[in-house]
């Protein structure tokens, strides 16, 4: 697991090395209100809130699970869950998909194709599509993995019952009996192993989608040198990463990772932004955000984090809980959670005005 969020990230910020002296463009960088040495002091500002922003959010939901009424099996989690979701669709919609149109559009990119073409919506259903491919097939591998141990579990338990010997035929309805008697909980046992597998899959896929977005977010912000960019931003991001790590959180604490998982998990997500201005800080001198390598990568990492985003929200978040039995029997519930989802999507709409 961490092997794993160590290459993402490190390959996320490898790519995003290229903006350095990226350069050729003709199109200027705006001057108005520059101020380096202001700038660089809301950047270490920024750094320090958004790391305990994003820090606290996520861990709110996996400290609460000391808590009896914050724990998955109330309805109150739902309620909060469906918050959270909110949030990360209104990210993907609102902040995200604009951005990446804008910079794959932009009359910067050389080339009739980039003007001529939808690249950040094809992106963008790309990113869907393959984390739809990523999620069924890695769903698939752990529930045929956790079939096979199964099955291997019940063969030595017959082979060891086997070994008994003709004991009589009280015995052999004994042991006819334990199994029929347990058939209930072994179904049971099986569809608890598979949803916890899918939970694990989808705060994965989510986290992935969520560290390619917060990677970009960081480095603008870090290269950026207008105080007046910079200032609206460092409130708007810090409750951004809030509201995201609350969801992020939730999906962790419903996959019942490990400890040490569960931290890096944290760790990753609440480290991402502030690596990502810090890489930003020290290549400010040679980034040029008009460049049309600038442009590209920033595009191509909007769009399909927002892929990723939508599809993980609407269908992994949102469908699994809205269309299940638990919710469907209970109205209150239900519309409790619509307006928890409302509420999430205003909050993280509203901020789209500052960033």
């Amino acid at each position: 697991m961490a092997t794993f969020w160590m290459i993402c990230l490190s390959w996320a910020l490898f790519s995003t090395t290229s903006l350095v002296g990226a350069q050729e463009s003709d199109c200027s960088v705006d001057q108005s209100c520059r101020n380096k040495d202001e700038a660089l002091h809301l950047k270490l500002g920024a750094i320090a809130s958004i790391l305990i922003g994003s820090a606290i959010g996520v861990c709110l939901p996996i400290l609460g699970r000391s808590i009896s009424a914050l724990r998955p099996d109330k309805d109150i989690f739902i309620i909060i869950k469906s918050f959270a979701a909110g949030v990360i669709v209104a990210t993907g919609f609102v902040h995200i998909l604009p951005d990446a149109f804008d910079s794959l559009g932009n009359p910067c990119l050389k080339g009739a194709a980039w003007q001529n073409f939808p690249f950040a919506g094809f992106t963008a259903m790309m990113g869907a599509v393959v984390s739809l491919m990523v999620d069924a097939m890695a769903t698939g591998y752990y529930q045929r993995a956790h079939l096979k141990k199964q099955q291997a579990t019940v063969g030595v338990a017959d082979m060891s019952t086997a070994r008994v010997g003709n004991s009589g035929e009280i015995e052999h309805q004994s042991h006819l009996h334990t199994h029929g008697g347990s058939h209930a909980y072994d179904s049971a046992a099986e569809g608890s192993a598979s949803s916890l597998l899918r939970h694990r899959v989808i705060s994965q896929v989510l986290e992935l989608g969520i560290v390619a977005h917060s990677v970009i977010i960081g480095i603008s912000l870090g290269a950026s040198e207008s105080p007046c960019t910079i200032r609206p931003l460092i409130a708007a991001l810090t409750f951004h990463q809030f509201f995201e790590g609350i969801g992020l959180g939730g999906c962790i604490v419903q996959a019942r990772f490990k400890n040490r998982s569960t931290a890096l998990m944290a760790f990753f997500f609440s480290i991402t932004t502030p690596l990502g201005i810090a890489v930003g800080i020290a290549i400010s001198s040679t980034y040029n955000e008009n460049s049309s390598t600038a442009l590209i990568v920033e595009g191509m990492f909007d769009a399909a984090s927002a892929g990723i985003l939508i599809y993980m929200a609407l269908v992994d978040l949102l469908a699994a809980d809205f269309l299940g039995p638990r919710m469907q029997s209970k109205v209150g519930l239900q519309l409790w959670s619509y307006t928890s989802l409302l509420l999430g999507i205003g909050s993280m709409s509203l901020l789209a005005k500052w960033a």
